[in-house]
């Protein structure tokens, strides 16, 4: 373990009397007290900052509260690739012939950190909360019911058959029936860790849970740092500060592959950077303006300049590691006939597109994107917003170019096409009933191949009705210090820090 770890062990155990034991001993080069374990403590700075840990709100689908949630809640199950899955809560399941309906039978042997058990109460006390709230993840369940059938099983029905329930449920998380309208910035749940402190926008602190049905993790304390400015995040890696960041920057890879005490790893990806084109504003209604602006935009340079590590160009709305990726026929960088299309249509050029991200790694490619724009006289203003106001103005629709990175969970595209795409959801200002009935198709027919021909119909329309540009493909850099053991690098960039230990070597 490095030397600056060491100080920050030290600083931590000064106000932390259950550890000065530790470090009243003498110590080695490496880190680790002289005949003493490791600390188990792990810094983490989060690329996105967590602003509210309430996993059911308008939020519960940000980076950072999903991040937050898979260490303080309990899912139904999680994902374990494509098409597969595996028990949390949820020890068995089973669905009816034409997926109207799905019974889960729960372990029985979970209990919150209060101590209380989980039962199907709560489950579907949850379930009616996510629903009641309207949030983000609201549009995946839309005529569904939940109810209790004894203390542990739930059954889920739903109005039309729905095969992706599954993939949608990874990021349900359930909480104490009891405890609904409680403290979301002390919340109580079932995951491997418990909120000790928590600074919205800042840190949360969190310690582990004993009484976790798969075993109290090995971690001691785990703080998750917002740290947005890339070049802070950095120094704060490369000096022991923290131990382990993602969603790094291809022109920092360099300095950290020559640093001895950091490992570098890349994830499968199943990320998409997406700017989706407001289709409810002026100038903007109109397909053929919207794929002009696409072509507008010289892609495959900013792409080898900015990410030539990480990023690749995308052929689709999703990835192909997702059930429903299909590849779409490229959109070819030429401004000429881009300026072209733009004049036919009338395109008012005293106009300014208001382009709108909230993580800073998006700065130099809105930079990039508005510089292209600018070659044909389309004038555009990059602007950077807080995480909070990034997803009020979102929700809105007050933005006219909307920039962010887009996984899928489940690896299903219900959970993204059909969540995001149909005209009720109410998040690109576009709608399209041919659209909305292939989504509908696709989400209630258990037929895999069948809904596979359906999200590709579907990936084309939107494709071709340039909903948004989809420039580009995303693996994530994980860069952690060498002694942080034991992380499987996951997909969508919520990393489950229960396996995480802290050791003198690498892993």
């Amino acid at each position: 373990m490095r030397p600056v770890r060491l100080r920050r062990a030290v600083a931590l155990a000064a106000a932390t009397t259950s550890i000065v034991g530790l470090v009243a001993c003498s110590t080695t080069t490496g880190g680790s007290p002289t005949g003493g374990a490791v600390q188990q403590d792990l810094a983490v700075a989060v690329w996105t900052p967590i602003e509210n840990l309430d996993p059911h709100g308008a939020s519960a689908m940000d980076n950072g509260t999903q991040v937050a949630a898979k260490a303080i809640f309990s899912a139904l199950v999680r994902t374990a690739g494509k098409g597969s899955f595996e028990g949390v809560l949820a020890e068995s399941w089973q669905a009816n012939e034409d997926a109207t309906e799905w019974t889960f039978t729960l372990r029985n042997n979970v209990k919150f950190s209060d101590g209380t058990p989980v039962t199907s109460a709560d489950v579907v006390a949850s379930f009616e909360r996510l629903l009641a709230l309207k949030g983000a993840m609201a549009s995946n369940y839309a005529g569904h019911k939940a109810k209790e059938s004894g203390a542990n099983k739930v059954v889920i029905t739903a109005e039309d058959p729905d095969p992706a329930l599954l993939g949608k449920l990874i990021t349900f998380y359930v909480t104490p029936a009891a405890h609904q309208d409680g403290d979301w910035a002390k919340p109580i749940g079932s995951g491997p860790f418990v909120v000790e402190k928590f600074t919205p926008g800042q840190s949360l602190v969190l310690a582990p849970n004993p009484g976790h049905w798969r075993g109290k993790p090995a971690l001691n304390r785990l703080e998750l740092r917002s740290i947005q400015e890339m070049a802070a995040r950095m120094t704060a890696l490369k000096t022991g500060e923290v131990d382990l960041t993602w969603a790094v920057p291809d022109d920092q890879l360099p300095g950290l592959k020559g640093d001895s005490d950091l490992v570098v790893e890349k994830d499968s990806g199943s990320g998409v950077i997406t700017m989706w084109m407001n289709g409810s504003e002026k100038g903007l209604k109109e397909a053929a303006v919207r794929r002009a602006l696409w072509q507008a935009v010289d892609f495959a340079t900013i792409i080898k300049s900015l990410f030539p590590e990480t990023g690749s160009p995308a052929n689709s709305v999703v990835t192909p590691n997702v059930l429903g990726y299909a590849p779409q026929t490229p959109v070819t960088y030429d401004p000429a006939a881009a300026k072209k299309a733009l004049d036919d249509a009338g395109w008012d050029y005293d106009q300014t597109i208001q382009m709108q991200f909230s993580q800073p790694q998006f700065q130099q490619f809105a930079d990039a994107v508005a510089s292209d724009l600018a070659k044909i006289g389309v004038k555009a203003e990059p602007t950077q917003k807080e995480a909070a106001v990034f997803l009020q103005d979102l929700l809105a629709l007050k933005w006219d170019l909307n920039i962010q990175q887009l996984g899928t969970a489940g690896f299903d595209a219900a959970t993204s096409l059909g969540r995001l795409y149909t005209c009720a959801a109410k998040r690109t200002g576009y709608c399209n009933p041919d659209l909305d009935k292939l989504l509908a198709q696709a989400g209630s027919t258990s037929d895999t191949a069948k809904r596979q021909e359906l999200y590709a119909q579907a990936n084309k329309v939107i494709w071709d009705d340039a909903v948004g540009m989809y420039p580009m493909f995303v693996r994530n850099l994980y860069v952690r210090n060498k002694s942080v053991q034991g992380l499987a690098i996951p997909p969508d960039l919520t990393p489950d820090f229960s396996t995480v230990r802290i050791g003198n070597g690498a892993s």
